[in-house]
């Protein structure tokens, strides 16, 4: 029975406040790595359709896909330089339509990134910004005269020399860039950009798409004093984000914009990068307040290099945390990756050849049994792991690429900075998604933009697809497990054996009907403790494929078990 069923059913208890975007299960694609049509390296729009059959084999309910719009391609797309046309790399607005249509012929909604507290120095308003002090565009963007000297510092995130302040002899002034010196950022303080940025949220809309994902949008509201970044935080970006975002009027213009735009139309928003704090992150997604739906925040994969490092308890109450704010209203993602994210095994799990396989789908099985909207990221149903390239030429990232160059210009150890990058680079997870033992995983018959993981003869779809107990056909049954039971969607969370340092553990319930869920993170037995006995259960999914009851409260290594219970 689906989920819809069993409301109609009056099965679900009231007050959960049902929208099809909390039950859906998300699936990112990074275009230009997913599948390439032509040949000439770079993934495309009808490489896209060409795979919507096996999109929707996994049974998931829509795809958030990463910037196609038209950009001179600094930052892979999210460097835009028109709005409203696509990427010549990725193909036509034709091809956009055929793809939209497709994808909703299938039941699939698209979920389109809305990058707008940036464009790219491209873009013909950033151009005519440029261009003259009393131009009508000026105020389109920050900028700051150099008469009244050098501006506070201020750290960039892309930036060679770290200073998101750029000087443009043309005007003889400063502009402000958070990212790349190409990104210059939107001043959203001019009533006449928001005007704008609306317009072209209406353009999409009324084409069809389903949602937007909005890219960096804690940051679009600043304080115009632009006031000296604390010495204590220089270089932590962690610390900056925090400094940076939450400008004065950010709710004020995102109320506007659900006022003007959001609220005619029956779409999904997501609010990246979502507070500093659980309550912060509310204040987007509180229905009461009229702004977006879903907050995405970072705490979750901000952990450093491996989650072995930062410590399972400390995890577990991250999450728990976040559960308690959001138990009674709000509503918040549920990810391990993404495309600005090492690949979901190597970080959390375990990439060895004894271990990828059952580490990754026990990951999956977290994902997909917590409450919140999963986000899962292309590759990871296949357990796709880090690349680990050795040089720098090899890397195409801006950040990874401006980062190398400043420690290479101030002497640095470049050796350990790739050894790093191995385990944490923004690339690791663009490589190309691996469909075959054919040349270049069947991505491309070209040059491939990015170079693909070697391991591609091994790990990959169509080895998987004839493979019950692979890693593909794993994900597919939990996402029809999600499905049959509503008390992943609607269901409260419970922590259990909440000080163990190998297991997660937790209840989901809903009417009475309880489900489990055991996780063991270690590449070694471990053991839990309930508190109350199993005598009547039910194991009705774990990775090891077998329906072997649980016993002496041990888990195998990555063992994931889902448990029907009385």
């Amino acid at each position: 029975m689906t989920i819809k069923e069993q409301f109609d059913q009056n099965i679900i208890i009231a007050g959960k406040d049902p929208k099809w975007w909390k039950e859906a299960i998300v699936y990112q694609i990074y275009p230009r790595s997913f599948k390439d049509s032509n040949g000439d390296g770079v993934g495309d729009l009808k490489g896209i359709i060409s795979k919507l059959n096996y999109i929707k084999s996994l049974g998931i309910d829509a795809v958030w896909l990463n910037p196609i719009y038209a950009s001179p391609n600094d930052d892979n797309g999210y460097d835009i330089s028109n709005y409203r046309e696509i990427m010549s790399d990725f193909g036509t607005m034709s091809d956009f339509d055929l793809l939209l249509a497709e994808m909703h012929k299938r039941g699939i909604k698209l979920i389109m990134d809305l990058v707008v507290n940036h464009s790219s120095d491209e873009h013909e308003w950033f151009k005519q910004s440029r261009s003259s002090r009393d131009n009508k565009y000026r105020d389109y963007y920050h900028w700051w005269p150099a008469e009244k000297g050098k501006p506070s510092y201020r750290w960039s995130w892309f930036d060679i020399n770290s200073n998101a302040w750029k000087y443009d002899a043309t005007t003889d002034s400063y502009y402000l860039h958070y990212f790349s010196e190409k990104q210059p950022d939107l001043n959203w303080e001019n009533p006449r950009l928001r005007n704008e940025v609306h317009d072209i949220m209406r353009f999409w809309l009324d084409k069809g798409i389903d949602g937007f994902r909005m890219d960096a949008f804690q940051f679009i509201s600043k304080d115009n004093s632009y006031p000296e970044l604390p010495i204590e935080i220089v270089n932590k970006p962690v610390e900056i984000i925090k400094f940076y975002g939450n400008g004065p009027h950010l709710h004020e213009y995102i109320q506007e914009m659900n006022s003007e735009v959001l609220s005619k139309y029956n779409l999904m928003t997501v609010a990246e990068g979502a507070g500093s704090t659980p309550i912060e992150a509310m204040k987007f997604v509180d229905p009461e307040r009229k702004e977006l739906d879903i907050a995405y925040h970072f705490e979750s994969v901000e952990i450093g290099k491996h989650l072995h490092d930062f410590g399972l308890v400390k995890y577990k109450n991250m999450f728990s945390n976040y559960d308690t704010v959001f138990k009674d209203k709000g509503w918040l993602a549920i990810f391990l990756a993404n495309h600005d994210q090492p690949r979901m095994v190597s970080k959390f799990g375990n990439d060895s050849p004894e271990f990828r396989e059952i580490s990754s789908k026990m990951l999956s099985t977290f994902i997909l049994t917590m409450r919140g909207t999963p986000f899962y990221y292309q590759g990871d149903e296949l357990g796709m792991m880090n690349p680990r390239f050795e040089t720098i030429e090899e890397y195409h990232d801006v950040e990874t690429r401006n980062k190398y160059t400043n420690i290479k210009n101030k002497g640095g150890d470049l050796n350990a900075f790739l050894e790093e990058q191995k385990q944490i680079a923004r690339e690791n997870g663009r490589t190309p998604f691996q469909w075959d033992a054919n040349k270049n995983a069947g991505f491309t018959t070209g040059d491939s933009w990015l170079k693909v993981n070697q391991n591609f003869k091994t790990i990959n779809a169509e080895a998987q697809e004839k493979d019950p107990k692979s890693v593909l056909n794993y994900f597919r049954k939990l996402v029809q497990t999600r499905k049959d039971n509503p008390a992943f969607v609607y269901g409260t969370y419970t922590l259990l054996d909440k000080e163990n340092p190998n297991v997660y553990a937790y209840m989901r319930e809903l009417n009475g009907k309880k489900l489990l869920v055991l996780l063991n993170f270690t590449n070694d037995t471990a053991t839990y403790n309930l508190k109350f006995k199993l005598e009547k259960h039910e194991v009705i999914l774990n990775n090891y494929n077998d329906s072997t009851p649980v016993k002496n409260n041990q888990l195998r290594p990555y063992e994931s078990v889902i448990i029907k219970f009385e």
